[in-house]
């Protein structure tokens, strides 16, 4: 999932039928996600919300999620989500680390 520009509401609105859709497609699978935030620029506050919500709504469904960015508050962020998650997430800066741990075993 690359997110360009500024992270709206609206944003959610289209991601999350599409997200809750593939979801429901995957039965009892754990999902892996590589998340790039490299061309953010911005996050609406209500899109923080709508975040959290799906995060809480679908946690145990994932089992990694790479967080690929280039802002100390993206990293943060992302030790913070950990709090949430059932599953893992670890943040990287760049792709090729991002992919190899999403990519092993342990």
């Amino acid at each position: 999932l690359e997110i360009i520009g500024k992270l709206t509401h609206h944003d959610y609105e289209v991601l999350v039928p599409m997200l809750e859709s593939t979801i429901d497609r995957a039965d009892d699978a754990r999902i892996d996600a590589l998340v790039d935030l490299r061309q953010l620029q911005g996050v609406e506050l209500r899109a923080m919300w709508d975040d959290l919500k799906i995060g809480l709504k679908h946690r145990r469904r994932f089992e990694r999620i790479a967080v690929l960015g280039n802002q100390k508050w993206e990293q943060l962020a992302t030790r913070i989500g950990n709090w949430f998650a059932s599953g893992k997430l670890a943040y990287f800066g760049n792709e090729a680390a991002a992919t190899t741990w999403l990519n092993s075993t342990d």
